[in-house]
C-alpha cells in the first residue's frame, strides 16, 4: 500500500473523516489503487467509510 500517495490524494479531494462508498470507488479506479488499501488506510487513519453499497468496505 502506498499510504502517502493516498494520504495526497484524500487531502486533495478534502477527504479528512469519512468518505462516501462511491468517492472510494472513483479514487481505486482513477489512481489504480486497490478497495483493499483504500479500506485499511481508511481504517488505520480513523476515517470513516459512508454510504456502503456492497459491503467491500468494512
Amino acid at each position: 500500500m502506498d499510504e502517502q500517495k493516498i494520504q495526497s490524494i484524500f487531502r486533495e479531494a478534502g477527504i479528512e473523516k469519512e468518505i462516501k462508498c462511491p468517492e472510494a470507488f472513483l479514487i481505486s479506479e482513477k489512481y489504480g489503487i486497490s478497495k483493499t488499501d483504500i479500506s485499511r488506510f481508511c481504517n488505520e487513519n480513523g476515517i470513516k467509510i459512508r454510504a456502503c453499497q456492497l459491503g467491500c468496505f468494512k
